[in-house]
């Protein structure tokens, strides 16, 4: 018989090999807005929000100058960065666009709004907010009603 995660947990942090450990900190600095928190000579960093020990942790340990993974293999499909309401989110998405990386596309699915881009390395990121619990939709069977519907990016970048 299963047993059941404690409902407090989280996980609490991503690492990720990279293939040029300068391309991959100035993305996670400077366009997405994260702290260095502690390095590990000149082949990973580890960085943060509000302090944290690390949130990401970047690495070229093996994957120095590495390629991307192919399209169609397992690996990660996105890491997501959860923002703590809509205007955070909207200044994100407002510094990504303003550093000129391209959004992969934008979605309202209920019970949160997010924005997909990729990395220099091509990871996946979802930069999202949830709505407040009592919006989530519903299914008849009271399960949450989670939906892909486009997201309307004019009226997110209107509360930047």
């Amino acid at each position: 018989m299963a047993h059941n995660i404690h409902p407090d947990t989280r996980i609490g942090h991503v690492h990720l090999k990279v293939s040029d450990i300068h391309a991959s900190e100035i993305f996670y600095r400077d366009v997405l807005g994260f702290e260095v928190t502690a390095r590990y000579g000149s082949d990973a960093v580890f960085m943060s929000a509000g302090g944290y020990h690390h949130h990401i942790g970047l690495n070229t340990w093996q994957s120095k100058g590495g390629s991307a993974p192919p399209a169609r293999s397992t690996g990660l499909f996105h890491l997501a960065i959860l923002y703590p309401n809509r205007k955070e989110l909207a200044r994100a998405v407002a510094a990504v666009l303003e550093a000129g990386v391209a959004l992969d596309g934008a979605s309202d699915h209920g019970v949160s709004e997010a924005v997909y881009l990729h990395d220099p390395d091509l990871n996946g990121i979802e930069l999202y907010c949830d709505r407040e619990r009592d919006e989530w939709p519903r299914n008849p069977d009271g399960g949450v009603g989670m939906s892909t519907d486009p997201l309307d990016l004019d009226a997110l970048l209107a509360e930047a």
